[in-house]
């Protein structure tokens, strides 16, 4: 269903329209811990190790794809919430054929150099092969995964967030199924943990592809829609690339910390490996609904109604910080039980390993919450440069004081990186937040 982000009340509006996006991403991360859960239980804690290795390298493609998930969304949410549906339903074309031809050369080129990326990231020879069998079955089935995230930024574009709800959650339980069928009953260990994401996301992509044309053609124009156009390509560009460049380089510098922690061997890769999975979760889940305040945002900024803008970021606000109230409970005080979700010994340097890192993190995700939310506004209002700075200020504090606090306090110090880049960046985020509301409220004037 179709829905128009611009009028009723902002916060009500904000809400049924975030929920859905929320859920999804819950159960998208679901089954991606569910591959560690799985592997780790079934197949040990090398291949649980095996499949954390590749996980900063995997981030990379998933980078490009929420990059242009966020950069399609943007553009077609501002021409829906202006009423211009020949000019969206150019853009959608132009990014579907864009994309399409982007996925290919990314996907050669991954499987080109996949063993030159595990050998930078310094993976140890005991996990190497199955890390590297692991990552070029993941890049083979990234066609699938980029035009899936496309698909839902289009549909999360014209205010439904329901329908890719639907098709993640079946993706969601197919992948666990074929989890527990390739790897616990067919033995065939990190090769079955890859092949269960490959075939769920392609039968996810191929469904929500065919849901999406038939919503197109639901909405009628009078002149012949164009089905390719380099000026919309360059606005979609203009949002999409420091989109990718921020989520490519914060996997480029998980990167860098993971070729740190691989320094330790494999019991430390397998406990941070499962804690950040856990991390994760949370982090996309509020980046999530920061996506959603961009649509919000830009529908609205379309409309010309900046007041809505700022109400939405107050709404999303508190969404954020009661959604992360649980999530700081369950890591830091039950962070022994999360990690025996993917281990089966309660004790030894793997579980110390991950209930450390949850603690030092857990009680900065207030913090980082409202940087997310804050970014959404930057990205909706097509404010990159200030979203740039403010994201590559606590990408690059962070690796950096990983290296220094690590030499000092050896692993504990990589994890205390993440508070420190994260209230940086957030501090920046709400500064220039300010500056661009102030902007847009006396250009209404």
């Amino acid at each position: 269903m179709m829905q128009d982000l611009t009028v009723g009340d902002s916060r009500k509006v904000l809400l049924q329209y975030t929920i859905p996006m929320f859920v999804s991403v819950a159960f998208q991360q679901i089954y991606n811990i569910a591959d560690s859960m799985i592997a780790g239980k079934f197949a040990g804690k090398e291949a649980l190790a095996a499949v954390g290795a590749s996980y900063p390298i995997t981030m990379i493609f998933m980078a490009v794809a929420v990059g242009c998930n966020i950069g399609c969304s943007v553009v077609i949410s501002q021409l829906f919430g202006a009423k211009a549906y020949r000019k969206m339903k150019t853009a959608v074309f132009t990014t579907l054929s864009a994309g399409l031809l982007l996925s290919a050369v990314l996907t050669a080129v991954g499987l080109f150099t996949t063993p030159a990326m595990m050998r930078m990231i310094q993976t140890p020879d005991n996990i190497f092969m199955d890390g590297a069998l692991y990552l070029r079955i993941y890049i083979g089935g990234f066609i699938f995964l980029f035009l899936y995230n496309v698909t839902t930024g289009m549909f999360n574009s014209m205010g439904d967030s329901r329908t890719p709800l639907y098709f993640l959650i079946g993706s969601s339980i197919g992948n666990i199924l074929l989890d527990l069928l390739f790897v616990a009953v067919f033995h065939w260990g990190v090769a079955g943990v890859a092949w269960a994401t490959f075939l769920a996301q392609g039968a996810a992509c191929v469904l929500a592809l065919l849901a999406f044309w038939r919503r197109l053609a639901q909405i009628k124009t009078e002149e012949k829609t164009q089905f390719f156009s380099l000026e919309v390509l360059k606005k979609i560009a203009l949002v999409a690339i420091p989109s990718v460049l921020q989520q490519s380089f914060i996997s480029i510098g998980n990167i860098f910390i993971q070729g740190l922690v691989n320094s330790y061997g494999s019991d430390v890769i397998a406990g941070y490996s499962a804690a950040v999975k856990l991390n994760t979760f949370l982090i996309t889940g509020m980046t999530t609904l920061g996506n959603g305040i961009s649509g919000f945002t830009a529908q609205n900024l379309g409309a010309g109604l900046p007041g809505r803008i700022r109400e939405g970021y107050r709404a999303g606000i508190k969404m954020a910080l009661g959604v992360t109230v649980p999530f700081f409970i369950g890591f830091f005080f039950f962070g022994k039980a999360m990690m025996l979700l993917f281990m089966e010994n309660a004790g030894g340097r793997a579980m110390e390993t991950g209930i450390l890192f949850l603690r030092i993190v857990s009680p900065f995700y207030f913090v980082i919450s409202v940087k997310l939310i804050a970014d959404g506004i930057l990205r909706g209002t097509e404010s990159m440069r200030y979203f740039m700075i403010a994201t590559f200020t606590d990408l690059i504090l962070r690796v950096i004081l990983a290296y220094l606090f690590s030499a000092w306090l050896e692993e504990a110090g990589i994890w205390m990186s993440w508070p420190a880049g994260w209230c940086v960046g957030t501090l920046l985020s709400i500064i220039f937040y300010g500056k661009v509301m102030n902007r847009l409220v006396e250009k209404k004037r």
